[in-house]
């Protein structure tokens, strides 16, 4: 796995931390997946000394990296300054930077994004931009500072999966020393294999666990899933072929007269 921003993870699984029914199946869920990374909003923790407080000793108690996200910011100021907040309270430099340009599908505002990542990493922050599988905007991302990118699988919550199969390959093709993440769109643990399948490093999903209706079981599911996708990519599957061959030699076939 490539490492993100010189961190080497132990798997391929970032856990949200919203939408679970209550704190006890939130640890479940990541002590049966084994999660690396657990997402979280600032809008759950409002500080240390405030009604925060005990959600962050949940996240603190999981024993994960911690990955901050601006989620529900519309604007470059917005997001900017969440970032600058999250940093303060959870003492990280990583920022997961969402700027959403349009309300039904809650698609990245991708020049937006490319600006706010430019003032973040300048500012010493180590941006993760949910994005689109776009080439151009990737490349733009790259050269504002971004060392990682997380293409979005399928609207937010949408539980699709992967949307734009050549999208996505081509991206891998075209990044290939960049760390990439499927980040929004994942529904099902073959969607995950499918992304790691494909050579990206890291799946990010949430609503698809926390909304299970046993969501400690669906997040060994996806866990699960992301080992046998990694194990895949990493054994060099055949290429896909349009005509039949056969499988069994026919050397030595009998033949009838």
């Amino acid at each position: 796995m490539r490492p993100f921003y010189g961190e080497t993870l132990a798997n391929g699984l970032m856990l949200g931390t919203a939408q679970y029914p209550s704190p006890k199946v939130l640890s479940d869920a990541f002590a049966r997946s084994g999660a690396a990374v657990a997402t979280v909003s600032l809008r759950r923790e409002s500080g240390r000394d405030r009604a925060g407080q005990d959600f962050w000793e949940l996240i603190r108690a999981l024993d994960v990296h911690v990955l901050p996200n601006t989620a529900g910011c519309h604007s470059v100021k917005e997001a900017v300054t969440t970032a600058h907040m999250a940093r303060e309270v959870f003492d990280t430099r990583w920022i997961k930077l969402e700027v959403i340009g349009e309300e039904d599908t809650l698609q990245p505002d991708v020049f937006g994004l490319v600006e706010a990542a430019r003032i973040l990493s300048e500012d010493g922050f180590q941006v993760f931009p949910y994005t689109t599988e776009d080439l151009v905007v990737a490349d733009r991302l790259l050269r504002a500072g971004c060392e990682v990118l997380m293409p979005w699988g399928a609207p937010i919550g949408s539980g699709m999966g992967l949307n734009n199969l050549f999208g996505l390959r081509a991206m891998r093709a075209h990044f290939r020393d960049v760390p990439l993440v499927i980040d929004a769109g994942i529904g099902l643990p073959s969607h995950a294999a499918q992304a790691m399948e494909l050579g990206f490093d890291a799946v990010l999903l949430n609503t698809a666990v926390a909304k299970a209706g046993d969501p400690a079981a669906m997040a060994e599911a996806f866990a699960t899933a992301i080992r046998a996708g990694q194990l895949a990519a990493d054994a060099d599957p055949m290429p896909p072929r349009d005509m039949a061959a056969p499988s069994t030699p026919l050397i030595g076939k009998a033949f009838l007269e």
